[in-house]
């Protein structure tokens, strides 16, 4: 539930911004991701992880940005790569990329960072 609702909130504010906006679609990719992430990482730690298992807090924060830094870098070469290489609407590049970071930042975080899920 949080995952899908963070990527609602990284498709919706992306569509704004860069579709109907008509912002550049990459600055405006980063800032929703950066956007999604804070929401994520407040709504994860409160009904998905269990903060504070493996680490304080501060590297724990510091963690999920080192995780989500390279989440977007994926995210990034993903849209390129659709929307530049492969033609695609920005939509279905957003769709494509969202999808393969939303198993990325999960596995990532249980593994790396917070190790125990609640229960």
């Amino acid at each position: 539930m949080v995952g899908g609702l963070c990527a609602c909130i990284d498709i919706g504010l992306f569509m704004l911004f860069a579709k109907v906006l008509g912002l550049p679609y990459m600055p405006v990719a980063t800032a929703t991701f950066v956007v999604a992430t804070l929401a994520n990482y407040f709504l994860s730690v409160r009904f998905v992880f269990v903060s504070g298992h493996r680490f304080v807090q501060k590297h724990e924060i510091a963690l999920v940005f080192l995780v989500s830094g390279v989440g977007l870098a994926l995210n990034a070469l993903i849209l390129w790569l659709s929307v530049e290489v492969g033609h695609f609407e920005l939509l279905v590049g957003k769709l494509a990329a969202t999808g393969t970071l939303f198993f990325w930042n999960f596995l990532a975080r249980r593994l790396f960072v917070f190790g125990k899920l609640r229960h």
